[in-house]
């Protein structure tokens, strides 16, 4: 499954289905100096303190860190659901720091994947209509065909006229993992994709999403705190008072682990001043 962007509409997004140029040569995702801060004054916390990277199209990245080292907002950021106080973020090439409201939102339903820890599936819908709730909130026609050829590559074949509640925990998560990339997105950004799930299923999760990745060129951002998820990935970033502290290409989830637990031991700024 490759991934088509070129050009620009009206709206400042890039359309769908059309050749990449020269936006293939930029990452998937790049941000440049990227600050968020919260609250003012000596009240405010530093979530990214000028967040430089480039992750590659065609790679599983995942983010770790401390608790309030930043992750959340780095995702947050880097998918436009928050707006840096200062710094740039671009998508599949498209600058998207300056983007409005509406044009974020045709923005995350056409060209980006979500998946979460609660799995936001709709119960009303039927999986089949779950999976393809992205093409409908994006006004493009719904294609059962797709979504079928996704459901089997998940394991769901057949499975496409129940409901959520029909399914495991880990059958929701398929089915979210199969949305997430129906309209084949610039980036799937995962957070805690595994965190509700018991270890054999989560397992079997992140294998999908290392194939996804392999097998149909998707682009995969994933925060997570367990090194044997991080362990999938082909980098680990690990975030520290709001920076990217270190990097370790594919490891073992022991070495993750190692890593993680030597950054989480060294002394906050404040305390080594």
């Amino acid at each position: 499954m490759g991934l088509r962007r070129s050009g620009r509409g009206q709206d400042g997004t890039t359309p769908r289905g059309t050749a990449y140029g020269a936006a293939a040569a930029a990452g998937a995702v790049e941000l440049r100096g990227v600050h968020r801060r919260y609250g003012r004054g000596s009240a405010a916390v530093h979530a990214l303190r000028g967040v430089d990277l480039t992750l590659p199209h065609g790679s599983f990245t995942a983010v770790m860190g401390p608790s309030g080292s930043g992750k959340s907002t780095f995702l947050q950021c880097a998918a436009g659901l928050d707006r840096p106080d200062s710094g740039s973020v671009r998508l599949g090439g498209t600058e998207i720091t300056g983007m409005n409201e509406n044009q974020l939102t045709v923005l995350r339903r056409s060209r980006l994947g979500f998946v979460f820890q609660a799995f936001n599936l709709l119960p009303s819908l039927t999986v089949e209509q779950n999976v393809l709730l992205p093409m409908r909130l994006a006004g493009d026609r719904q294609d059962r065909a797709r979504a079928g050829e996704l459901l089997a590559r998940v394991g769901l074949q057949g499975k496409g006229g129940r409901r959520p509640a029909e399914l495991s925990g880990g059958q929701q998560q398929r089915v979210a993992i199969a949305r997430a990339l129906v309209t084949r997105p610039d980036v799937v950004f995962a957070d805690e994709p595994t965190g509700a799930l018991d270890t054999t299923t989560a397992g079997e999760v992140l294998d999908l999403l290392r194939d996804a990745v392999d097998t149909l060129g998707a682009t995969v951002v994933m925060v997570t705190h367990d090194p044997v998820a991080a362990a999938h990935a082909d980098q680990v970033l690990f975030l520290a008072d709001g920076l990217v502290a270190d990097r370790l290409p594919r490891s073992s989830a022991a070495a993750v682990a190692a890593r993680m637990a030597g950054l989480t031991a060294r002394p906050h700024p404040a305390e080594a001043a």
